[in-house]
């Protein structure tokens, strides 16, 4: 950013406003004076010429100051939004777009190194975490094969191994979830679209839709992880049936997703989104598969909450609103 003088909003639009009111005072003093000399039709010629000079030169002036400066800036914002590192703007045109436009760029780029903070963080951890983890299997395995344990150090040594099997899954979980902040999908998706291959993928379900044709701002892509995630948990928690309900409210659509299955408990419920809280730990769940969801979803702008049921778990996914 240059440390070039730059005028004040109020200045360019007064400036806009109160030339064009003076060129438009002028050019009626001047067709009064110049009529009689130059004839009023060369004298009309003459001043139309020059307002429209003068209003090309006013328009170049706000299109520079204001116009320019805002795509530039939308330009960026766009850029980001993406997963790219744009360079920041070179114009900032106003002394207000100038500060707007710095704090937008401190904000992203603020964004920018948390995420690689986090997800060089978690990389760091896993990657420090696997190799003890593969000593303790390769350890375990040498023991196995002995062939000379008795039935308790083996039985200690089983659990040593499954232990280790959950530690894996559990790093694994954790990446995804890295990995589910970063990744943007950007586009539309509409379940209509989608159900064809969530019932192949989840074929103990009956899925039923509502608002299938209704347009969900994730990309089938994204919407595709999401809604695997949550079929696989309603089918983990004993459903039949799932209920997938689309639908606009304030302009901003939202999708329900209703199960028959066991539900959530009330002293569960606030948990539910935690990463590592789950109630299937004996049977393999990690607990990162709400969270997953939920880091997913809040890249893209979007929430999911748990709604009161009568039976079974209903999450609803509330979308901000977006022009299409």
């Amino acid at each position: 950013m240059s440390g070039h003088w730059r005028p004040s909003l109020a200045f360019v639009l007064g400036g806009a406003l109160g030339g064009t009111l003076v060129v438009s005072f002028a050019g009626l003093v001047a067709l009064r004076y110049l009529g009689p000399v130059i004839g009023f039709r060369n004298a009309a010629i003459l001043l139309a010429l020059s307002i429209t000079l003068v209003t090309a030169v006013l328009g170049w002036l706000l299109v520079r100051l204001l116009l320019r400066p805002i795509h530039a800036l939308e330009a960026y914002a766009e850029a980001q939004e993406r997963g790219g590192t744009p360079a920041p703007p070179r114009h900032f045109g106003t002394h207000e777009l100038h500060a707007t436009a710095r704090g937008v760029i401190a904000m992203a780029e603020t964004l920018r190194d948390r995420e690689a903070t986090i997800r060089a963080f978690t990389d760091q951890v896993t990657h420090e975490l696997r190799t003890p983890v593969s000593a303790i299997r390769a350890a375990s395995e040498l023991l196995e094969d002995g062939g000379a344990l008795r039935r308790e150090d083996a039985a200690l040594v089983a659990e040593v191994e499954g232990a280790c099997t959950q530690i894996e899954r559990q790093l694994a979980a954790l990446r995804e979830v890295a990995r589910a902040r970063e990744t943007r999908y950007l586009g539309w998706s509409v379940l209509e679209d989608l159900l064809p291959d969530l019932r192949t993928e989840h074929p103990g379900l009956a899925l039923r839709v509502e608002g299938g044709a209704v347009p969900l701002p994730i990309a089938g892509a994204g919407m595709r992880i999401v809604l695997g995630q949550l079929l696989r948990n309603a089918g983990e928690h004993g459903a039949c049936q799932v209920l997938l309900h689309a639908g606009t409210e304030s302009g901003a659509a939202f999708l329900e997703v209703q199960d028959d299955g066991a539900g959530i408990s009330p002293g569960n419920a606030a948990r539910v989104f935690e990463p590592f809280f789950t109630t299937r730990r004996g049977a393999g769940g990690t607990g990162m598969g709400l969270a997953i969801v939920r880091s997913l979803l809040t890249a893209h702008g979007a929430t999911i909450r748990l709604m009161p049921a009568e039976q079974g778990t209903r999450l609803r996914i509330g979308f901000a609103p977006a022009a299409r």
